[in-house]
Order: structure tokens, then sequence, then C-alpha cells
């Protein structure tokens, strides 16, 4: 599957995992919504949650947006494409570690390829972060059961058995 990154570059470079998935063939980054191709838009404030349904019926490609916090709900509305979010999925990287839906870029490229039955290729992009392996191990359950279901739905479902145990 594609990986597109509509890179606002308001971050550390240094810390930067879109950069790195970049430089090693992982993905390409686009400075302008315009230069970023349609694909599935993993978009925090989305109101549909990303499902096996949109590898079946969805673009070959992924979209994430790099960008700062404070500007992520702005942005991820200019970019074309279906619009979903990432359900409940717990942070391995050092500055978030255990935090829910506080995913960097690989994490959620990761997140998503992993529910939408790319497990391999998100393995593939984790590998080359020394934490990276660990996001699958946190997230191995709740990865295994929303790529078992059916829609949107089911997914919203099995994530609200793990936010009733919060």
């Amino acid at each position: 599957m594609e990986l597109h990154v509509r890179y606002e570059g308001d971050d550390d470079p240094k810390k930067c995992t879109a950069r790195k998935l970049d430089r090693l063939g992982h993905a390409t980054l686009h400075r302008s919504a315009r230069a970023t191709p349609p694909g599935i838009v993993l978009n925090p404030f989305a109101e549909q949650a990303l499902s096996p349904a949109d590898a079946e019926s969805g673009p070959d490609r992924l979209v994430a947006l790099d960008c700062s916090w404070e500007t992520a709900e702005r942005e991820a509305f200019d970019l074309d494409g279906p619009q979903r979010s990432l359900p409940f999925l717990v942070a391995a990287n050092p500055v978030n570690y255990g935090t829910a839906f506080q995913l960097n870029t690989v994490e959620a490229f990761a997140g998503a390829l992993a529910i939408l039955g790319e497990r391999e290729q998100a393995a593939d992009i984790l590998s080359t972060f020394s934490w990276g392996p660990t996001f699958l191990d946190l997230n191995e359950e709740p990865l295994r059961r929303y790529a078992d279901c059916a829609d949107s739905t089911d997914v919203v479902a099995v994530q609200d058995d793990y936010l009733a145990d919060e």
C-alpha cells in the first residue's frame, strides 16, 4: 500500500518519523495539500473509524498529516479522500509512550496498515525505529480484533470495549 504524508515541517526534524519514512523510501512527503494525492486520510477528527471495509472500497493509498496537534484539525480537511479516524491504540514512541490516541506518523500508518490487513508492511515500517516493534506488541489484541471487523460500526464497538476498561 502506498504511504503519503502531507508534511508541515513544524516539528523537530531529528524526531520526525515521517521524514525518516521518506528517507528510507517507505513514504512520500508532500509540502502542500494540492500536491498530496487522494487516499484514505488518517484524520483523528474524522467521524468514521477506519475498518477493513476501507481496504475493499477505498484507494490503495494511505495519507497522513504530519504537523503539530494545534494545526491538525484545520489542515486535515484540506486533503482529498475518505477521512477515517484510528480507533483506540496506545503509543509506543518515547514522547507519548503508553498514551492512547497520541500516535506519531509511523504509528498511525502501522496501525492503519494492520487494520487493513497489511500487517507485514506495518512491521516493516516500524522495524527502523528502536521502539517500533513495541507498538505492535502493545496493541496486539486490539489490532487483531479491529482487523477481524466487518465495518466501522464493528470497529467502534470493539473500541468501546477498551474504553470501558479505562
